[in-house]
């Protein structure tokens, strides 16, 4: 094998954490897979890989190692790529919130695949901070504020909120009928896998942003766990329409303080500065930034 067709194993057995299905994936045998890649070792000087009997993963040199093949063999792919006009191809790493990609994007990837015969996603759901770099992340689809960070962040969206609580809550505690009302209520929390502080409350009132903390009995780190509490009349919460619409058409949520609407919350793609993206990423990007502008979302973004 040339040193190009070394890297492309190389990552290929990083992505897949197995010999077997990389050398199956690239159509050599094992055992040549395994003594190229113990050649690359030798000619680096450096242990690459970390073998176990269930599952390979990449050391710290192996990590380093990985992210320039991956740099180096996008270069190659966009030279050929503008001069060939081929459909972009290879491994897509994406990192997305679990309820964007179930609402958002899983109903639209038949026909992605079908148009992108070449393209293989790999999608990891989470609600932390991924370290791209370190984790081998091509791009993170997120909602909700960002903290600073060195990562490139392009809004694709924005998600309409509204506040709302499940009847038998209402029932016990009253309806609020105005933000300051809120200091007799309790609100189901959600909490930042980031900071690990609680998200405030926020209030459109006379054309300025209020926000206010609200007493919580219960808080969450995930979305869905997040809307359980809400539907169990735990407390008030401020939510995503997209997320809560079969439950308020079928009343087991109900909207409150409508005239105080919460602001509307970002979606945004975030990608290393470092990277150039590939061909692949660009097409996922502009993919993404389509299906949040179809038609049937229209009255859930803000």
């Amino acid at each position: 094998m040339d040193r190009l067709e070394v890297m492309r194993l190389f990552t290929r057995v990083v992505e897949r954490r197995s010999f077997t299905q990389a050398a199956r994936d690239l159509a050599v045998p094992r055992s040549t897979a395994t003594q190229v890649i113990q050649q690359l070792e030798d000619r680096l000087g450096a242990r690459l890989l970390q073998r176990t009997t269930r599952t390979v993963r990449p050391t710290l040199d192996g990590e380093a190692y990985y992210r320039r093949c991956m740099s180096i063999l996008d270069d190659i792919e966009n030279a050929e790529g503008a001069f060939r006009g081929a459909n972009p191809r290879g491994l897509l790493r994406v990192e997305v919130q679990g309820t964007l990609a179930r609402h958002f994007l899983l109903p639209a990837l038949p026909q992605f695949f079908e148009r992108y015969r070449d393209i293989e996603i790999a999608m990891s759901e989470s609600d932390r901070w991924v370290d791209v770099v370190r984790e081998g992340v091509d791009c993170v689809l997120r909602y909700g504020a960002l903290p600073d960070s060195d990562l490139v962040a392009r809004t694709v969206t924005t998600l309409r909120r509204i506040t709302c609580a499940a009847p038998a809550y209402l029932e016990r505690h009253g309806v609020p009928s105005h933000p300051d009302d809120m200091t007799n209520h309790r609100a189901v929390g959600i909490r930042s896998l980031t900071t690990g502080s609680l998200t405030p409350f926020e209030f459109t009132c006379d054309g300025q942003t209020r926000r206010m903390d609200v007493a919580s009995f219960f808080s969450v780190t995930g979305t869905e766990s997040f809307r359980d509490g809400v539907l169990l009349g735990l407390g008030l919460a401020q939510m995503p329409v997209f997320h809560i619409e079969r439950d308020l058409a079928e009343g087991r949520l109900v909207q409150v303080l409508p005239e105080f609407p919460p602001l509307s919350m970002p979606v945004s793609v975030l990608y290393p500065t470092s990277r150039q993206l590939s061909p692949r990423v660009r097409l996922f990007i502009d993919w993404v930034v389509q299906r949040f502008d179809a038609p049937q979302f229209k009255d859930q973004l803000g």
